[in-house]
């Protein structure tokens, strides 16, 4: 299907796992997998942005994410190309005009709690404080369980490596139903919400019939980012810090946290959550 931006973009692959030999605690020499792990230096109009550690899964939209939730690029039709490199781990990135301030946005930056230190550009926070989600949609008790049970069952580099987080999205039908959109993995999680972050922009996706999922923990970075998309719920097997709770108050975000099996936890906007199975005695 066609994509509704005219982006020349390369398509660069590279090896995500890799094959070692390891002694195990019974000096026994055997195989194993490890994932890959390298620096990606964004350059947008010939200036470095950042240099952003990853796995290279999807290093085009790992990118068009970065520059999205970091207000570095207003629009996708702000740009011309994006092409990633391996041979000097860089991705230069051509717009056809720019009406951003970079170096007002970037001459504040805090490094987040993310793994791999994320980092934030400008004035995110007070962006925040103009974000308010609309009551609704609501989700079905069995729709949350089916979808952290697709998680489980999910063919991942994890399973196979570990040492990576994942991140993804679903969307909810009219029947309350869910059905996978985008799945990402990476070294860190704020690198796999902005691989989503840019397949979304891509496609004109709004977030408002979304759900979005991570293994990671919901810190302020990532609550920020899932206001940003307009997504009304965020979901963790993981847990959350208080900044991020407080962020998703302000913004009417539905947090989920400990999701397990059949087990969640709900911090915020429960009522967006239509329980089918009768409480439990408290």
């Amino acid at each position: 299907m066609a994509l509704p931006h005219n982006i020349q973009m390369s398509h660069a692959s590279v090896p995500l796992v890799h094959e070692v030999r390891v002694m195990d605690e019974a000096g026994r020499i055997k195989t194993t997998h490890i994932p890959g792990e390298r620096p990606l230096t964004i350059y947008l109009d010939k200036r470095e942005v950042v240099t952003l550690m990853t796995l290279g899964s999807a290093p085009e939209a790992l990118v068009l994410g970065y520059l999205r939730n970091q207000r570095l690029v207003e629009s996708p039709d702000d740009i011309a190309s994006i092409q990633v490199d391996w041979e000097t781990d860089s991705a230069a990135v051509k717009t056809h005009r720019s009406t951003v301030d970079i170096d007002a946005l970037t001459s504040k930056r805090v490094v987040t709690t993310g793994c791999g230190q994320g980092t934030m550009f400008g004035g995110l926070m007070e962006e925040m404080a103009e974000i308010r989600l609309p009551d609704g949609p609501q989700l079905t008790q069995e729709a949350i369980v089916d979808l952290i049970d697709s998680i489980r069952v999910h063919d991942t580099i994890y399973k196979k490596s570990g040492s990576v987080h994942a991140c993804a999205v679903f969307e909810r039908d009219g029947n309350n139903n869910v059905r996978l959109l985008h799945f990402i993995e990476d070294v860190g999680r704020h690198n796999a919400v902005d691989s989503i972050s840019g397949l979304m922009w891509l496609a004109d996706k709004p977030g408002k019939d979304l759900i979005f999922f991570t293994t990671g923990r919901l810190t302020s970075e990532m609550v920020i980012k899932g206001a940003q998309m307009g997504i009304p719920f965020l979901m963790t097997r993981s847990g959350m810090t208080l900044m991020g709770l407080e962020l998703a108050r302000k913004t009417n975000l539905t947090l989920l946290s400990r999701c397990s099996g059949k087990h969640f936890e709900i911090f915020n906007a429960p009522e967006r959550v239509i329980f089918t199975s009768p409480p439990a005695a408290s």
